[in-house]
């Protein structure tokens, strides 16, 4: 049973994930050669004051 988690940004659509849920679960069930209902996906947004990259936090870039 593939479980993959997944950590984005704040501000992807429903409709977003809902895509990228699909080409993921599609992706896993052509590589593994399993039922799409073997495949989970765990979606986590990250609020931008607790993501930080080359010491500033995302929320402070332009």
């Amino acid at each position: 049973m593939p479980t993959v988690q997944i950590e984005l940004l704040t501000g992807r659509t429903v409709e977003q994930k809902r895509e990228m849920a699909a080409k993921v679960t599609e992706a896993i069930v052509t590589s593994l050669n399993c039922p799409k209902e073997a495949v989970s996906i765990i979606i986590r947004d990250m609020p931008l004051e607790n993501y930080a990259n080359a010491g500033v936090l995302r929320i402070d870039k332009k």
